[in-house]
């Protein structure tokens, strides 16, 4: 059994509710229900957070599944959440905390003593890629300078809301100038964006290998930076939509410095508890073990939820962190929505290919056939890196994801291998270690059913693969945890197991998010509202939804 890091108590029983009344309740207290909570509750207004699990942060926790091991137990890296939500919440104040990993990927390459470590030093990372190609070496400053300026060019669209052309043209005075904030945004854009509005077009609907090839020759390279262009997501790096995937995963910042990723101190619940305690402070209410079974509606406005043992809790308007499936199509009676916009809901996206192993290590993993371990046992630079394996070429990438698409796994899945404790020491034993192994591509529907004896095979599968790379892997593990995507489901509420609460395609971005008959946040039920990652702009811990 599972014990929980980070846990908030409830103040009251679920009855002591009845008959209260709140301006508003967010429904699931994951990050971005957790951020909507604190920016209400700085503003004035009563809210109460109603998490149907008991700790908080959706899939942002950290929980402690082998006994002095702790987990970020679904999501594991820091980079997209939103420096002015860091600002606003005053988080850092209320315990957030990040190490920042430099350098920040690592991959080996099968059969030989070859790897590729890249960080933030522009020089090592031409020392680096020539091993592999000169010609590479040269022009990779260039792309990613080239994709920094893209990235820059589009984060206003992060941080505002997408153009609602009703309001626009039909809205009251106050709806219009917030559509008219939402178009100043894209004008912005354009402006930064200059003569690269192409390229941006090309990088949205095209493949990643398009791109890629066009700048680079090394496979190993090319593959390290397309793992990126597929991560959490049921693509090949060579079909279109790949090309924005890669975009989305190099928008962020840590502490500044832009498209670095981190280690949250604590695990990723450490982000779940700063923003919890941060609107606590302003006067939220939050509270685990409140599962909402129903949203109510009356006379066609949502008026509030029903717990699981019928208690009722009134508010002015509903904010839901669920997906759109479980918001409209489980919480909501039959018959509250029109025909038209049900078929929408049902008609998203939610394919996942991730299976997430967390495992806990009674040791360091030595990569000695690249980088052997240091002698004083230390963790090395590149253990705190994502560890690329089976990332040797593009070709492999897609070889991985085909199985899939039959209900079957491939001998050889993609893995992002991180080791945060190799910063982190609040997360194990002294000399222990926990491992976090993100793998594709695993069908929800496998042949044959994820049975128990289903999942020990996928997990000797992937050991058998960290093995070749680093001997003696097997021999360190404590412990384990497999999340397919049926689990991922069914513990965090994620539809489908996809972590990003439908997929990121250019179908359901931007105006069709969640759908472009209801864009953005707003529903076609009066005073409910969608804050989680089905919402604009979409997934990873960023928190703008909110």
């Amino acid at each position: 059994r599972a014990r929980w890091f980070v846990r908030w108590s409830s103040s009251r029983a679920p009855s002591s509710f009845q008959g209260q009344r709140f301006d508003a309740v967010v429904v699931g207290g994951g990050h971005n229900g957790l951020v909507a909570a604190g920016y209400l509750a700085k503003a004035g207004r009563s809210v109460a957070v109603l998490e149907r699990r008991r700790v908080l942060g959706g899939a942002a926790v950290t929980e402690e599944i082998v006994p002095g091991f702790k987990f970020s137990r679904a999501s594991y890296l820091l980079s997209l959440l939103r420096p002015q939500i860091v600002k606003d919440l005053e988080l850092k104040k209320h315990g957030l905390k990040v190490y920042l990993r430099d350098p920040n990927a690592f991959a080996p390459v099968l059969g030989s003593e070859q790897y590729l470590l890249l960080g933030s030093d522009p020089e090592e990372n031409r020392r680096q890629i020539a091993k592999f190609s000169q010609r590479d070496a040269e022009k990779y400053e260039a792309y990613e300078e080239w994709m920094g300026e893209i990235a820059d060019a589009i984060t206003p669209l992060l941080d505002n809301s997408p153009i609602n052309f009703h309001n626009l043209f039909c809205g009251n005075v106050i709806e219009r100038l917030r559509a008219l904030k939402a178009i100043g945004s894209l004008i912005k854009i354009s402006s930064k964006l200059k003569g690269e509005t192409g390229a941006l077009f090309e990088l949205l609907s095209a493949p990643a290998t398009k791109v890629l090839d066009r700048w680079f020759e090394s496979e190993p390279l090319k593959a390290v930076l397309a793992t990126d262009s597929v991560i959490g997501a049921m693509l090949s790096p060579y079909m279109q939509g790949s090309g924005y995937v890669l975009l989305h995963h190099v928008m962020g910042e840590v502490e500044g410095k832009k498209n670095a990723w981190g280690y949250a101190e604590g695990g990723m619940g450490g982000v779940s508890q700063a923003i919890a305690r941060a609107a606590e402070s302003y006067g939220a209410s939050l509270h685990t073990d409140c599962g909402v079974s129903q949203i109510l509606v009356r006379e066609g406005r949502a008026v509030g939820v029903r717990l699981g043992d019928g208690t009722e809790i009134l508010a002015d308007v509903v904010l839901s962190n669920a997906t759109p499936k479980v918001t409209f199509l489980d919480l909501l009676e039959e018959g509250t929505l029109s025909e038209n916009f049900e078929s929408h809901i049902r008609s998203i996206d939610y394919t996942s290919p991730v299976t997430k192993i967390n495992v806990a290590l009674r040791g360091l993993p030595n990569f000695s056939q690249h980088l052997p371990n240091a002698a004083s046992g230390s963790p090395s630079p590149h253990h705190q890196c994502t560890i690329h394996l089976n990332c040797e070429s593009t070709q492999l990438l897609h070889d991985a994801y085909l199985p899939a698409l039959s209900g079957r796994y491939s001998s050889r899945p993609m893995l992002e291998l991180c080791l945060p404790s190799s910063l982190d020491p609040t997360l194990a034993p002294p000399g222990c270690h926990v491992a976090s192994i993100f793998s594709q591509y695993t069908p929800y529907h496998l042949e044959g059913g994820w049975t128990q004896e289903a999942r020990e095979r996928y997990a000797e599968v992937v050991f058998d693969s960290i093995e070749d790379y680093c001997p003696g892997f097997k021999g360190l593990v404590v412990g384990k945890e497999v999340l397919t995507p049926p689990d991922l489901e069914r513990i965090f509420g994620l539809t489908g197991g996809n972590i990003f609460h439908g997929a990121m395609s250019l179908d359901q971005l931007y105006l069709s998010r969640m759908s472009y008959l209801s864009p953005a946040y707003s529903s076609p039920v009066p005073g409910l509202f969608l804050c989680g990652s089905g919402a604009h702009p979409g997934g990873g811990v960023m928190g703008s939804p909110g």
